[in-house]
């Protein structure tokens, strides 16, 4: 189990309450589950993205404990445009998708 943290911007009011329904709000907008299991996180994170494409406003990025992703985090966001954590000469930057 390990820490989750999902951050929302500009979101509808359920995604809001859904998130505070089953982790804790601890700053506006920014919910963390001190230990979450990745099935657990993985149907939060379906419940969000199937609402996400039906109304996509706002953007919704989680962040987790990955041992074999880049910088050992793990990043899974719905926005536009798209992003994805890389390393580059030692450094970890977002790329933003399409952008070569």
């Amino acid at each position: 189990m390990e820490l989750v943290t999902i951050v929302t911007r500009d979101v509808a009011d359920r995604f809001r309450g859904f998130l505070a329904s089953v982790m804790l709000e601890v700053a506006p907008c920014t919910y963390i589950s001190p230990r979450m299991n990745s099935g657990v996180r993985e149907r939060i994170w379906q419940v969000v993205s199937d609402w996400h494409h039906s109304d996509p406003v706002g953007s919704l990025v989680m962040i987790w404990s990955e041992k074999n992703s880049t910088g050992g985090i793990g990043l899974a966001h719905l926005s536009v445009p798209s992003k994805e954590l890389i390393e580059l000469d030692g450094l970890w930057v977002v790329r933003l998708h399409g952008s070569g």
